[in-house]
């Protein structure tokens, strides 16, 4: 066999297994975004962003059953979810996104359902086997436990595994925190700071029907909270129009900086993520270092340092934070989006440039998308000019490879 035709024998070879592959690869990704209001956007025009094109799986829970929902949130949402999928159409990727959310929602809640009656949030999870899950934890769980922070590191850690667990292998469960936190009662309610009898209570989850050894599971690091560092005065919030305005109440400060409390988060997202994989259940696919994005941010002068500042609204740079100092302002939750988008999908987002759609969309200027697209690319590690040349007939066979098992995995 001459060395023309051994070439065209082994393309012939390659031809079923690359078509199998594109197929395989042809199949929508389906994305579940988990988590609270930093996930669906908090406010307008974040939080209705796109919504004829995601899912929102509690919309129907909060029809039916509004408690605890505010009057100033209402459904369906996009939010960071909807930019998400905003950028995925934009770089020709077939995305299904869809969001299971709830006001101050911990990953403890979604799994126990520790909602109003109806609120089927494990529920959300088990609908399907998903491509991927993002898992959004309430802001200030994962910190080093402090009196007046909801702060619970031993939860933070538990639910991040039993959840991964849960969508990976999907086993029914029947269990007692005290088992997995302190091994007593007594022990368990020392370091939750919960009682006994929650420590003690027995809870039965049934099993997951499309579980998924496949699914990739990623965590969505949340940001450092100006008003947890320098807030003056402690805020409410109107309960019939959301508006934010101070009291005449000091607030108490947690941290020195922004940078400090992000460097607990970070740690904390990296714990989480190495202990859930320490059972060999699959793990944590990654972490989206959203709030490492956003001291970047800062960092870079692109955004604006101190969100108290007397200046912070007329220093010509956009403000991550939102009016409470908690929740992220239209800037802060493209970055968010920005920067989970180039964790799931392997993209640059700096690729998107002036011209992008979901920005132009929320009213960010062109020169401000392409700094905070900078911004997520710079934290995600993208280099420009890596671009990767075409593969020769090798690296074609070893893809078709990958391909035909992954189709026949499938099948």
């Amino acid at each position: 066999m001459n060395r023309t035709t051994a070439r065209a024998t082994l393309r012939a070879l390659a031809l079923p297994a690359l078509l199998a592959c594109a197929a395989a690869q042809a199949e929508p990704i389906s994305v579940l975004f988990v988590g609270n209001s930093y996930t669906f956007g908090r406010v307008d025009p974040v939080m209705s962003y796109n919504t004829a094109n995601v899912r929102d799986l509690t919309a129907p829970m909060a029809a039916a059953n509004s408690t605890g929902s505010n009057a100033f949130e209402p459904h369906p949402w996009g939010g960071v979810a909807g930019i998400f999928k905003q950028l995925t159409v934009q770089a020709g990727l077939d995305y299904q996104v869809a969001l299971s959310t709830r006001n101050a929602a911990s990953l403890r809640g979604h799994f126990l359902n520790s909602n109003p009656a109806g609120w089927d949030l494990r529920g959300n999870v088990a609908s399907q086997a998903w491509s991927k899950v993002v898992l959004q934890e309430q802001s200030d769980e994962p910190l080093p436990k402090q009196a007046g922070l909801a702060s619970n590191p031993a939860y933070f850690n538990t639910y991040v595994n039993l959840l991964e667990n849960y969508i990976h292998q999907g086993q029914a469960l029947a269990y007692r925190e005290r088992e997995l936190i302190g091994g007593s009662n007594a022990a368990c309610a020392a370091i939750t700071g919960a009682s006994t009898g929650t420590c003690g209570n027995l809870r039965e989850i049934p099993a997951n029907p499309n579980a998924s050894a496949d699914t990739e599971v990623y965590l969505y690091q949340t940001w450092a909270r100006p008003n947890l560092v320098n807030a003056p005065f402690t805020t409410v919030t109107d309960p019939v129009t959301g508006a934010v305005s101070f009291t005449d109440t000091p607030a108490t400060p947690f941290y020195a900086s922004l940078q400090d409390m992000t460097v607990d988060l970070r740690d904390a997202y990296a714990q989480a993520a190495q202990d859930a994989g320490a059972d060999g259940s699959g793990g944590i696919t990654a972490v989206a270092p959203v709030g490492e994005a956003f001291m970047l941010a800062l960092a870079m002068g692109v955004a604006t340092a101190n969100h108290y500042a007397p200046d912070a609204g007329t220093d010509g740079l956009p403000d991550l934070w939102w009016d409470d100092g908690t929740h992220a302002s239209l800037y802060g939750s493209y970055l968010s989006a920005l920067t989970l988008y180039g964790t799931l999908t392997g993209l640059d987002p700096a690729a998107f440039g002036a011209g992008e759609i979901a920005a132009r969309d929320l009213g960010i200027s062109g020169r401000d998308a392409e700094l905070l697209q900078r911004v997520a690319s710079l934290q995600l590690g993208f280099a420009p000019g890596n671009e990767v040349p075409e593969p020769p007939l090798a690296a074609l066979l070893g893809l078709a490879a990958a391909g035909w098992a992954l189709a026949r995995r499938r099948r």
